[in-house]
């Protein structure tokens, strides 16, 4: 029982450096958010109480409700399209034609590690209206019609950038889904051959429950990364045409620094928190629900 109690102090002890730097920059920032988000304050000048009223004002801000559709909209195609895409990039390149050539997992792995600041650049010359590639190809087949300014049409802007969302990050799913797979016991795979299971059957009825948490970590990790979308937003369309392509990040820090708002900023920012945490729990519960 002692030296139970004395592992019990030492993993303690080794828990604590990171539980500190854990709180101090995780949670205090939170709380720093809570906090100045209850004043009207520019930053600057002394802090006036405000309460409630900065939250008030949010609930009737229709641009907050659009950037978080917006936001809804990236969750909604990034687990929709890097997570399958991802999936079946990863049994494509563990079959037994792929498995040993590492140039595809490099180039599908590559849009990951390059800076947002070239993606970005490089998906604004796709899209240009004059010479873009997307409009060219569209041109070269008589769809002259079609051809647009694609991230200037408010109705179709946040949809553009999804794509690009999609094209950036189904490398680093397919990385995670390739690892697991290849922790798959090979006589699991070669019983179910026996039994009849190939091809989408065997991967739909022996893989996917196999790789299951794997798959719901991903997800998990697919909405967390959608609801703190900023710097592509930032960069390609700044949040526009007219509200058009907002996001709660880009909305905040508009709020924040360009409208020295920063109560307003604040409250932004916890409702953020609070809706992320509340999409978070309830794909967790389903995730739990499907798994029983």
């Amino acid at each position: 029982m002692e030296i139970l109690l004395r592992r019990k102090w030492i993993i303690a002890a080794g828990l604590l450096p990171a539980l500190l730097i854990y709180t101090l920059f995780s949670v205090y920032p939170i709380l720093s958010s809570i906090y100045f988000s209850l004043f009207k304050w520019d930053g600057f000048s002394p802090k006036q109480w405000h309460g409630l009223q900065n939250y008030v004002n949010l609930i009737g801000d229709g641009v907050f409700w659009q950037s978080i559709r917006n936001n809804l909209y990236f969750v909604l195609f990034s687990v929709l399209g890097e997570i399958p895409l991802g999936l079946y990039l990863a049994i494509m390149l563990n079959g037994k034609l792929f498995r040993r050539d590492g140039i595809f997992r490099t180039v599908f792995f590559m849009p990951v590690v390059i800076s947002t600041i070239v993606v970005s650049l490089i998906w604004n010359m796709f899209y240009n209206y004059q010479f873009g590639l997307v409009n060219t190809a569209l041109r070269a087949f008589g769809l002259d019609h079609w051809a647009q300014n694609w991230l200037g049409n408010p109705k179709l802007a946040i949809f553009v950038l999804c794509i690009v969302v999609v094209w950036q990050y189904t490398g680093l799913y397919m990385v995670i889904f390739l690892a697991a797979l290849q922790n798959v016991p090979s006589e699991v795979l070669e019983a179910a051959e026996l039994d009849g299971a190939v091809g989408f059957k065997r991967t739909w009825n022996i893989v996917v429950p196999i790789i299951a948490d794997t798959i719901f970590a991903s997800v998990v990790l697919c909405i967390s990364g959608a609801l703190r979308a900023f710097d592509l937003i930032f960069i390609m369309t700044n949040g526009g045409p007219n509200h058009s392509t907002e996001v709660g990040a880009t909305y905040m820090f508009a709020q924040t620094f360009n409208s020295m708002k920063y109560g307003y900023g604040s409250a932004i920012s916890t409702a953020i928190i609070i809706i992320s945490f509340g999409l978070i729990m309830i794909s967790q519960f389903m995730m739990r629900s499907l798994k029983r």
